[in-house]
């Protein structure tokens, strides 16, 4: 099984991905929702603005907060995701508030000691912007803050504004939609693995469908130009520390599920998302490599341990973009080649979390086949897609 799994990977040619966006664009270049200042700037105007970003917040080459600063907007507070304000800070990481430098702005941490604004936080801001990067994932945090500032803004009647960036992984929807009964911060919605959504898309799906306070939020999303569902997106920085490149992020809906588990996913080298190993992994000609602390991890799984297994740093962006699909190859093989199955998965049980359901931890030590596995998921998944259609904000070509 390995063998084939590689041998299909090598069969990869680097994509051809969106142009870079300049000060002149072309007819077909994307165009974010940040750099459509026209847009929302006459929202924010004469208002007291409160800001959801990170390092990902460009206006081209310049962050959205010192772009509005230097519009005369008033920034009455900004809230940080995890990683931080400025995207640097290790995965897991608790952070605490600060202020910016460059505005004085107080600096509100979403994952801290809390993940949801507190009553004083949202005090006198009159709108709220979020604008982070996102990769199209149900447990990637930054929607988990997202729903959680939907759900404030709406109690406190403050109107949001979404400024909508492109889905790297939005070509598609694969995986198991979450039971509600394993809902965490990782969870936070009953969406798939693999959501084939948009943050605005999100947005509105989130305040469309599954919303239970007794108001949502006044909500407007400026939409990304020259972008469909089957658009290849090149992301201009990375999302987070352990995302550092397009191959990461288009591998990590297949990869992230080995996080409840014992095995690496090379966090704590140079190569998060693009290796993965165990130190009981019987091919000793299988690439090696020792996790170590570093500025993206400071524990790592299998810390100082030489990992054998997969190295995915030659696949082709291009082919796995078209590949379209949650790959659960190398989870298989991965646990049925390790000796000790008692130990695969963690005792935390973070495993049915990632996965958002009880079965497949079971399907997997029952011996069940990928298109065993796969066949428990067409029912809710074809119940989410049809959900899905009535909030889509951009053309959807995908063959479902």
């Amino acid at each position: 099984m390995r063998l084939y799994w590689l041998l299909v990977l090598s069969l990869l040619v680097p994509p051809a991905c969106c142009p870079a966006q300049t000060a002149s664009e072309s007819d077909t270049t994307v165009l974010v929702g940040a750099v459509q200042l026209d847009r929302y700037l006459p929202m924010l105007s004469g208002k007291q603005v409160g800001l959801v970003v990170n390092h990902s917040s460009l206006v081209y080459d310049q962050h959205l907060v010192d772009t509005l600063a230097a519009r005369g907007v008033c920034i009455a507070r900004i809230f940080a995701p995890e990683h931080g304000f400025r995207g640097d800070a290790p995965d897991g990481e608790y952070l605490k508030d600060g202020a910016d430098r460059q505005t004085g702005a107080p600096i509100i941490s979403l994952y801290g000691k809390k993940r949801y604004p507190d009553p004083e936080d949202l005090a006198g801001i009159d709108v709220l912007v979020f604008d982070i990067q996102d990769v199209g994932t149900r447990f990637y945090t930054y929607i988990s803050t997202l729903y959680n500032i939907l759900d404030a803004c709406g109690n406190y009647r403050i109107p949001v504004i979404v400024l909508d960036r492109p889905n790297p992984n939005g070509h598609y929807v694969d995986g198991p939609v979450l039971d509600m009964r394993l809902r965490s911060f990782v969870g936070i919605a009953p969406l798939p693995v693999v959501h084939g959504c948009t943050v605005g898309e999100l947005a509105r799906l989130f305040t469309g469908e599954y919303w239970t306070g007794p108001h949502p939020p006044e909500l407007t999303v400026i939409t990304c130009r020259n972008y469909t569902h089957q658009t290849p997106y090149q992301l201009p920085v990375a999302p987070s520390p352990n995302l550092p490149n397009q191959l990461a992020v288009l591998l990590y809906p297949s990869l992230c599920f080995f996080e409840g588990t014992s095995v690496s996913v090379g966090r704590g080298t140079d190569w998060p998302f693009q290796v993965i190993g165990h130190p009981d992994y019987p091919d000793s000609s299988a690439i090696s490599f020792i996790p170590t602390p570093n500025s993206g991890s400071k524990y790592p799984p299998q810390e100082g341990q030489l990992c054998r297994g997969y190295d995915f740093r030659q696949t082709s962006v291009d082919s796995l973009f078209h590949q379209a699909r949650i790959d659960l190859r190398p989870l298989l093989d991965l646990y049925y080649s390790l000796p000790d199955k008692a130990q695969f998965f963690l005792a935390t049980r973070y495993f049915n979390k990632l996965s958002g359901t009880f079965s497949l931890w079971q399907q997997i030590e029952d011996g069940c086949t990928e298109p065993e596995i796969r066949a428990t998921w067409l029912t809710d998944l074809e119940s989410f897609k049809a959900i899905r259609r009535k909030y889509l904000l951009y053309p959807d070509m995908a063959a479902y």
